[in-house]
């Protein structure tokens, strides 16, 4: 049973993490970033790494 518990409890963790990444194009469509949970997030969008994004 304890198993079962801590699988459940995985696949939760892996469901809920992989249903919010994605990636961001800038303008230009020649740079993008990926986000883990926002792409506010982002530490490339922090740091400016792709200049502004297109929304």
């Amino acid at each position: 049973m304890n198993k079962l518990v801590k699988f459940s409890i995985a696949f939760a963790v892996v469901t809920v993490l992989s249903g919010c990444t994605g990636s961001v194009y800038n303008k230009e469509k020649n740079c993008d970033y990926d986000y883990l949970l926002h792409p506010a997030v982002s530490i490339s969008k922090i740091i400016g790494g792709c200049g502004p994004v297109d929304k």
